[in-house]
């Protein structure tokens, strides 16, 4: 289980010290912002989570609107500009979501305290269940049986967030980003139900990050008892 406090205290300290990092615009073959699975909150949490991002002075770094606020799952690939329809790793993604969702509940995580660190700032997820993992686990499982690797390589997710800021450049007032993450680390935001994973890719537009969905499957959806 992911010890958050510990996770804050550190990423305090880096900020502070002058150790931020930051993006940059995604190129052909970069290893970060490729094709990931996600799943994004919605409802009253989702409502709660962009007014919250929106109080963020961080002018010149990515902070999040309302649907590129997500969880995420898997991360899939090196960064492509086009994914296709037709595109083969796109329907093997597409087909191990499938199997991998099919009879897991939605995932029920509640979504509280807000945490610094190195490269941008972050809502902490607590998991209420197991679905997350579960879900983790079984499409990794499928993509495997499909003879493809994804980009965790054997990384265990312990820690489950969804992020407000990525910084996009040097920080120019640190202390300004950890007073505002300190006045915010006990919010509550409250109870996501997360029902449906995506296959997403991340677009940089207008100077921010955008989600386009490309795949998905409704989790919840549980195979009937066969009869007696």
């Amino acid at each position: 289980m992911s010890d958050f406090a510990d996770f804050r205290i550190k990423g305090r300290a880096a900020l502070l010290a002058g150790r931020a990092t930051h993006d940059r615009p995604m190129v052909e073959g970069a290893r970060r912002w490729g094709a990931a699975a996600v799943l994004r909150p919605s409802g009253e949490v989702l409502d709660r989570l962009a007014a919250l991002a929106g109080t963020i002075e961080a002018p010149g770094h990515w902070v999040h609107g309302r649907r590129t606020l997500h969880v995420t799952l898997r991360s899939l690939e090196p960064y492509r500009d086009r994914i296709p329809a037709g595109d083969p790793l796109r329907a093997v993604y597409r087909d191990a979501l499938a199997e991998a969702a099919k009879d897991v509940r939605p995932a029920r995580v509640r979504l509280a305290g807000v945490s610094p660190h190195p490269g941008g700032v972050l809502v902490c997820g607590h998991p209420q269940d197991d679905t997350l993992v579960r879900l983790w686990e079984r499409f990794a499982r499928a993509m495997a049986s499909r003879g493809v690797r994804d980009l965790e390589h054997g990384r265990v997710r312990d820690r489950w967030y969804v992020s407000l800021v990525h910084f996009a450049g040097p920080l120019a007032d640190p202390r300004r980003i950890v007073d505002w993450c300190d006045a915010h680390a006990d919010v509550d935001l409250g109870l996501a139900e997360l029902d449906t994973a995506e296959i997403v890719q991340f677009v940089l537009a207008d100077a921010s990050i955008h989600v386009k969905a490309l795949e998905e499957a409704p989790l919840g959806q549980v195979s009937p008892a066969p009869p007696p």
